[in-house]
């Protein structure tokens, strides 16, 4: 009843307290008794003390002070009257301060209490969150203490090592995963750990897979923990080792090819000139003359054969030079970076899907990237540009430095030559390799510095190459 009297709107609450004040006086003013009404302000400024600041309530006290003074039946003498003034002051005024301090704890403690309760209720929505994307995730995720036993582990890391849900707990991780075994805790040593690591996973059965592992090391009021997301690779492993013999195997055709047919030019010309000496019949009746002859015929018989490609390049799809540009722009920047060459892209929004190999024409723009760097490394401007220009039926990617530029442009895509890095093969392959998609990669001797530009032919969006050359523009048919 009380409660409900002393809270309330602040307006409802100063008027209760006016209407007390009214009263009270009403009564000291009508009651013509010995005595004075003046300690019944108390309950109005406990009124005024809940919904006012402290100037208001050291005013209201002053006023209630003031009509106790004037209606007491007391005569008013200044050695009895101020003494009790300051008294009834006094009194009024420390109980609204009460009041006031009191009702402001408990507003407060209220504030207090909604902001607790707000943030446990996030706190536990987080949390409800965070134990379903656990619980949901794909990828195996577990806690460990530094005694390396398994406090939590979600459903995905019981599937990857084959053991009956809600068993992994309170099992060692080294019987799974045992590089996981061999990371230091914090308290063994006062780095943590945020990093990742590929390394041999086993299951409850005993198959073996290569495990992509993200680990973290951190500490709790009951001790260190380890972290992990484990993610089994083996996929990824068998796919890349098929791609790369793939590749092999493409590259290995393509080289064979091409020095195939240089040997093939050799031997025409041996051939030129044994018919000469045959036709001359100086050597005529000669065994070894006709033995070398034989050799000759056979020689260039295993030189034209012609390698047959392989049915992934005979039904290749329309790729996009984008995403390869991307690629490439990955692998080289930091290199770039590092010394102090200038990349610029021109890149447009949108460029019709060619017809290549997506990982062949990446190596063929590092190779030239490559070739451009070391060019670079003496030059005052260090610069490398890509650009990009799209017709009707080519697509044409230029890589252009600012570099000394070639000397030697006539016998620049010849192997073996001399001076050149490792074997000299990189330009000769690199056009074997663009002219295996039926493109062109070619040296434009107008440009200041180097530039090569490859041309390859536009696909059909969403088309494949269903028959051998069959569907290249006539552009670049050979």
């Amino acid at each position: 009843m009380i409660y409900r009297y002393l809270y309330g709107t602040r307006r409802a609450v100063l008027a209760r307290a006016a209407l007390l004040i009214a009263v009270i006086a009403l009564i000291d003013w009508r009651v013509d008794l010995n005595i004075s009404f003046g300690f019944l302000y108390l309950f109005p400024i406990l009124l005024v003390g809940t919904a006012s600041p402290r100037w208001q309530i050291l005013a209201t006290a002053m006023v209630c002070t003031a009509l106790a003074d004037v209606f007491s039946p007391l005569p008013f003498t200044l050695g009895n009257s101020l003494p009790q003034d300051i008294l009834v002051f006094t009194s009024l005024a420390g109980t609204g301060l009460f009041a006031f301090e009191i009702n402001r704890s408990r507003q407060l403690e209220r504030e207090s209490r909604e902001r607790v309760e707000r943030e446990s209720a996030a706190r536990r929505e987080a949390e409800e969150q965070l134990e379903f994307l656990i619980d949901s995730s794909p990828a195996a995720i577990v806690t460990m203490s530094s005694d390396c036993l398994i406090l939590r582990a979600n459903s995905a890391a019981h599937r990857l090592f084959g053991v009956a849900p809600g068993e992994l707990p309170g099992r060692n991780i080294r019987r799974y995963v045992p590089a996981l075994g061999r990371v230091p805790f914090l308290g063994d040593t006062p780095q943590a750990f945020r990093t990742e690591m590929q390394c041999r996973g086993e299951s409850e059965h005993g198959d073996v897979f290569l495990a992509n592992v993200f680990f973290s090391t951190y500490q709790t009021a009951v001790g260190p923990r380890l972290a992990a997301l484990v993610v089994d690779a083996s996929e990824d492993l068998r796919e890349r080792e098929e791609t790369s013999l793939e590749q092999l195997m493409t590259g290995s055709r393509i080289l064979v090819g091409a020095v195939s047919h240089e040997v093939r030019n050799v031997c025409g010309a041996i051939t030129v000139i044994y018919e000469n000496l045959v036709r001359s019949g100086t050597l005529k009746g000669s065994k070894d003359f006709e033995a070398l002859g034989a050799l000759v015929e056979t020689l260039n018989k295993i030189a034209s054969l012609e390698l047959k490609q392989s049915a992934s390049t005979s039904h290749m799809q329309g790729i996009d030079v984008a995403e390869t540009l991307d690629d490439l722009r990955i692998v080289l920047e930091p290199y770039c970076q590092e010394a102090g060459i200038e990349m610029r892209w021109e890149i447009p929004r949108e460029i019709p899907p060619v017809w290549a190999d997506r990982h062949s024409l990446l190596q063929v723009l590092l190779n030239l990237t490559k070739n451009s760097e070391r060019a670079l490394e003496e030059a005052e401007e260090k610069r490398i540009e890509i650009s990009v220009a799209a017709g009707d039926s080519l697509v044409s990617i230029r890589v252009t430095d600012s570099g000394p530029g070639i000397e030697a442009v006539d016998t620049l895509f010849q192997p073996f030559q001399k001076g050149a890095d490792s074997t000299g093969l990189g330009l000769y392959l690199s056009r074997a390799f663009v002219r295996s998609f039926r493109g062109e990669l070619r040296h434009d001797p107008a440009v200041k510095g180097c530039c090569f530009v490859i041309e390859l032919a536009v696909a059909a969006p969403g088309a494949a190459r269903t028959e051998k050359y069959g569907t290249y523009p006539a552009a670049l048919a050979r």
